[in-house]
């Protein structure tokens, strides 16, 4: 295991959960990595709606495995992009000075630990800032398109089209040969299109399941259409594939959905689910097939130093980025 020097680093904290302002810029220990875990000097990460529930807490059913009072890891960030610094006794397929991007638990600092299996070489036509957006949000959808059994010459639909999970989605979709709609408002439908969608519902002049259209295959993210709504727009075996619901109350946010669609199916034809993401390093490697060959690229909204991830935040809730946002500055 090669290491510098450094003992201490730059790097958001939180104490406790809040809304933007509990997230301060302290200097802290650096992290070491253990024995089957990867040092990452942090070129940038993502932000993803994820770091945004654990910085509020939210819902509170989160707290049970992130702390009670506050987070237990007190350094936002998951996504990851950077240059291997030091790597554990167990780590085959990593060297120091390689480029990397991935999960690591803590990725809002100049340095971050991650798992060997939840890392993977970045992609050689991606800049750090737009290969820290990619896995969180592109796993995410490819888990979606994955459990909805997506296949070329389907109607797949994209609720959410222009966010950060949808983005990739209307991509992936596209790459595995379906035939693409995307839901957005009206200001982002040149971004769904520029996407590869093959056509475009704004939502805020048009019901997507009142159209007649129906739909083979449904990936209804951060949105909150009833099922039955859902249903409609739905081919009579057709798959719905629930991965958010931000407007969901009560301690479980919108989880409650979720299991009504798990209950509901075991009385319909249609198919109604859910599914828990994970970032695996084999995955992240499909990944990086299909960037570096063109079929699906980042979007990008807007970049924040690490100084400003407060900013970035507040920017994430205002429901006005188009597609991602990267933290940065955090190494020379």
């Amino acid at each position: 295991m090669a290491s510098t020097t450094t003992t201490t680093m730059r790097a958001i904290v939180q104490d406790r959960y809040g809304d933007a302002d509990v997230l301060q810029v302290r200097q802290i220990a650096r992290p070491e990595p253990a024995a089957t875990d990867v040092l990452v000097r942090v070129h940038a990460a993502g932000l993803d709606r994820g770091t945004w529930h654990v910085m509020t807490g939210t819902p509170y059913l989160l707290r049970l495995a992130f702390g009670f009072r506050g987070p237990r890891n007190p350094v936002p960030g998951r996504d990851v992009a950077g240059t291997v610094e030091a790597v554990g006794s167990g780590v085959t397929k990593f060297a120091v000075g390689d480029e990397v991007y991935g999960e690591a638990p803590g990725s809002f600092a100049e340095y971050a630990v991650a798992r060997e299996d939840k890392l993977a070489h970045k992609p050689a036509n991606l800049a750090f800032e737009e290969a820290a957006v990619v896995p969180i949000s592109a796993l995410t959808a490819l888990d979606a398109l994955t459990t909805g059994r997506v296949e070329a010459g389907q109607h797949v639909l994209v609720i959410g089209a222009s966010g950060g999970v949808g983005s990739f989605a209307v991509q992936l979709a596209k790459a595995f040969g379906a035939e693409v709609t995307g839901v957005a408002s009206t200001s982002k439908l040149d971004l769904v299109r520029a996407l590869g969608a093959d056509h475009v519902i704004d939502y805020t002049r048009d019901d997507f399941a009142a159209s007649g259209d129906r739909y083979d295959l449904i990936i209804d993210i951060a949105g909150n259409p009833t099922l039955s709504r859902l249903r409609r727009a739905l081919t009579p075996t057709g798959t719905v594939v629930i991965t958010g619901g931000e407007d969901g109350g009560g301690p479980s946010g919108g989880m409650n959905r979720q299991f009504r669609a798990l209950a509901l199916s075991l009385f319909v034809r249609q198919r109604l689910t859910f599914f828990v993401n994970s970032v695996r390093g084999s995955d992240l490697e499909r990944l990086t097939a299909l960037i570096e060959t063109g079929k699906v690229t980042p979007s990008l909204d807007r970049t924040y130093p690490l100084d400003q991830v407060g900013d970035a935040m507040r920017h994430l809730t205002t429901g006005k980025a188009r597609g991602k946002i990267a933290i940065t500055g955090m190494s020379a």
